[in-house]
């Protein structure tokens, strides 16, 4: 959808489609019994969660900014996990924390006395702790985002826990997932429950980390909520946690950019755009992903090829691939679809060049504008 009185570039997210993942995701939680809440990390788009807090109230945190952004703006209910504590940073989280998570014995060792004497001048809504384990159970393609991996600096092996837990040790943490679906969750419980089943009758909670792309078109709900339903049979002890990040804001905003030129090289022709796939979409290139783009075909036979090429200076700053019915110009408007999880949260100032505004699109009504950005905001990150 382009609005074309909207200066470019702009990313633009849609309130019928939010809620529309919203509504699902709140079916789930419901149908399967299961506490779903939100991965700052994904998504951190805060003039939103108005709309959000209507279906989740809780988060997962990795940072003191994402605790606070979370206390501030959606609620208190903060699940946090941090790689590494430090003596400086823990009295906070923990102060602003409902559950704590560590990610190595050690870690649990350091700080579980300062955990236990928070707790002990507390009369109820006591913090929980608990461990990160690694059921090394490698179901993502993409390595760098793969917390499975040998060597993994993610979480306890069931080969260096003791036989039995510490009592103040509440919880288990696994995160193996990312943009997977029910079968490949299945799949890594049943790891779990191999490795680590003998701790499992002992603990309150099991959280399930993300990944959990349950708002994809295609992805088997119905799976899904008999798979958790079957494992609190298993284990009824369990309180079941699961905190997806795509799947809130999947395909729910889009980035409007402006064709400025084409260049041809080596018979490749590279429309150069006004947005950046190093400063604005990074995933473009981590990841790799390929955003759709409004207009393309399949047809590369009868249609117009193009790389679409970023504005910086990063020789590497392009995605290739796209097919077109008709030439791009410049001039030409372009809608990069499904461009509202892991872009704004992501985004830098490499070469200083000028961040995308954002805006929202209400259900009905006129396109609001929630963040435009200016020099002052480069040269704020450098005072």
């Amino acid at each position: 959808m382009i609005n074309k009185n909207i200066p470019t570039p702009y990313y633009i997210v849609y309130e019928d489609k939010l809620r529309r993942n919203l509504q699902l995701i709140k079916e789930v939680e419901e149908r399967a019994n299961v506490k779903i809440i939100m991965a700052f990390k994904a998504n951190a788009l805060w003039k939103t969660f108005p709309i959000i807090s209507q279906y989740v109230s809780s988060s997962t945190a990795s940072s003191l900014n994402e605790m606070k952004l979370s206390l501030e703006y959606l609620g208190n209910d903060v699940h946090t996990y941090c790689p590494v504590y430090t003596e400086e940073t823990f009295d906070e989280f923990l102060s602003g924390s409902t559950h704590i998570t560590f990610n190595s014995i050690a870690q649990f060792d350091k700080f579980q006395y300062k955990v236990k004497a928070y707790n002990e001048k507390r009369h109820g809504n006591k913090v929980s702790c608990g461990l990160r384990v690694n059921p090394q159970c490698s179901v993502i393609n993409t390595d760098i985002y793969n917390p499975c991996l040998p060597g993994s600096r993610f979480g306890v092996s069931a080969d260096i826990l003791p036989e039995s837990l510490p009592e103040d040790l509440e919880g288990f943490h696994f995160h193996a997932l990312c943009e997977s679906d029910s079968y490949d969750l299945e799949k890594v419980l049943m790891a779990l429950k191999v490795q680590f089943g003998k701790w499992l009758p002992k603990l309150k909670w099991l959280n399930m980390g993300g990944g959990h792309l349950m708002t994809r078109k295609g992805y088997d709900i119905e799976h899904l909520i008999r798979l958790l339903n079957n494992f609190h049979k298993e284990y009824p002890n369990l309180s079941l946690i699961m905190e997806p990040g795509s799947a809130f804001t999947w395909q729910t905003g889009d980035l409007i950019t402006k064709v400025l030129d084409i260049v041809e090289n080596s018979g490749i022709k590279t429309a150069i755009i006004d947005a950046s796939f190093a400063c604005h979409m990074p995933d473009c290139l981590e990841m790799p992903y390929k955003p759709a783009i409004d207009g393309e075909i399949d047809d590369s036979e009868n249609g117009f090829r193009y790389r679409i090429g970023g504005n910086s200076c990063l020789s590497g700053d392009y995605v290739d691939g796209w097919t077109f019915k008709n030439e791009l110009k410049p001039g030409d408007l372009l809608v990069l679809k499904d461009m509202n999880h892991y872009t704004t949260v992501k985004t830098n100032m490499f070469n200083g060049i000028q961040h995308p505004s954002i805006w929202w699109q209400p259900m009905n009504g006129e396109p609001v504008k929630l963040r435009e950005f200016n020099y002052e905001d480069y040269k704020n990150r450098m005072d």
